[in-house]
């Protein structure tokens, strides 16, 4: 008999608690922050949980107050937190930032700057550039290893999900995303094939730099290596000196069975195979904050992946995911209800185009499924159901 997998995902990385702003300005200038959390593989994990698929997030975190905070948050949102781990010798990272844009490097991985993990989406004026202050040196996550991390952990779901940031934070969790991308263990007899692996390559310039071997270099390897790859044309530019598009994106890496090339404000392309890439526009949002954006794109398109939409539906849950963040203050918020992103998805390119989305309006869609508006102003197949958070343009 078959065994199936109990989890959907699994999402495997270093989350941190993060640090807001009480006021805009630089950070020398903030008298106060409100704590948070923040990790590109938690949020997606937490996105996933809340939008009613089983999540599982592995990690290590200090035996500290930090890491208490992390995992009671995190399991809050839905999420099976029962293989993280718990360091006594080492704490759990922290970082500062103030809301914005994080910029991208422009030469191929020697650039300056973070890269973005900002979705493609639009905001009525170029968003700022945030500041960030990292304290995750020596963090208990930077300690993860092939030999302490439980495989039957990390494979035990339909889907496994990694991102190229907890390549860049040790030589230990280097090797630990080496060992999971390639060489893949047989199905035990009667057992499940293993996960599908997704990498984001989130290539963040500022933690190559200390890195043991080139950022450019080991994104490539792993992603080659991974079946589901999320990469931005800006990330391809900074980390592979790539340009010219999705077509040269897919050139360079014709490996992994999907890859989804987000384009900004354009919008993204999804390639399967060898056939052509599907192209779905960005939504247009009125942005509160673009930090976490790329995550939960990345979790919607997951999410379609384990419903087994079509690429183009997939790629649209992408984009609704990632509006319902950055039209809310911090990394994570309420995605649509279900039903809801099925209706809007399924709208003819005409009223995709025409949608904008506000602040609040996928925590609107929970208790109601809003009726999106086409460029006449009527809702889909529900005449005057309106609602100011789901508007034409």
């Amino acid at each position: 008999m078959t065994t199936t997998p109990e989890t959907d995902v699994v999402c495997l990385g270093e989350s941190m608690v993060t640090f807001l702003p009480s006021r805009p300005g630089p950070l020398a200038d903030v008298p106060s922050f409100a704590r948070t959390i923040g990790g590109a593989e938690s949020n997606v994990a937490c996105a996933l949980a809340r939008a009613g698929h089983r999540a599982r997030w592995v990690s290590r975190v200090g035996t500290d107050g930090f890491g208490d905070h992390l995992v009671r948050t995190i399991a809050a949102h839905g999420v099976d937190t029962s293989a993280v781990e718990r360091d006594p010798e080492r704490p759990t990272g922290i970082y500062f930032r103030t809301d914005g844009e994080r910029a991208t490097g422009t030469e191929p991985a020697t650039g300056t700057e973070p890269a973005s993990d900002a979705a493609p989406v639009t905001s009525p004026e170029p968003a700022p550039f945030s500041e960030v202050v990292y304290y995750r040196a020596g963090s208990a996550a930077s300690a993860m290893s092939p030999a302490n991390v439980a495989p039957e952990a990390v494979r035990a779901g339909h889907i496994l999900h990694l991102t190229g940031i907890t390549a860049a934070l040790s030589a230990d969790c280097l090797a630990l995303l080496r060992s999971l991308t390639s060489a893949r263990p047989a199905a035990a007899p009667g057992g499940h094939p293993g996960p599908l692996v997704s990498f984001d390559v989130n290539y963040r310039v500022g933690l190559w730099r200390t890195a043991p071997e080139p950022g450019g270099l080991v994104l490539g390897e792993l992603a080659r290596h991974s079946d589901l790859v999320f990469v931005g044309e800006d990330e391809a530019a900074a980390a592979w000196g790539v340009t010219g598009g999705p077509d040269a994106v897919r050139e360079v890496l014709p490996e992994p069975a999907v890859l989804v090339v987000k384009q900004g404000s354009a919008g993204a392309t999804a390639f399967v195979g060898e056939a052509a890439g599907v192209f779905a526009p960005a939504l247009r949002v009125d942005v509160v904050s673009p930090v976490g954006a790329g995550d939960a794109f990345a979790a919607g398109f997951l999410a379609g992946t384990l419903r087994g939409l079509p690429v183009r539906e997939r790629l649209r849950h992408g984009h609704l995911s990632a509006a319902a963040v950055l039209t809310a203050a911090g990394d994570l918020a309420a995605p649509p209800d279900r039903e809801a992103a099925d209706r809007l998805v399924a709208l003819d390119d005409a009223a995709w185009a025409s949608l904008r989305l506000g602040p609040g309006w996928s925590a609107g869609t929970v208790a109601k499924t809003p009726g999106a508006r086409g460029p006449e102003g009527a809702a889909d197949g529900h005449p005057g159901d309106t609602q100011a958070e789901v508007r034409s343009a």
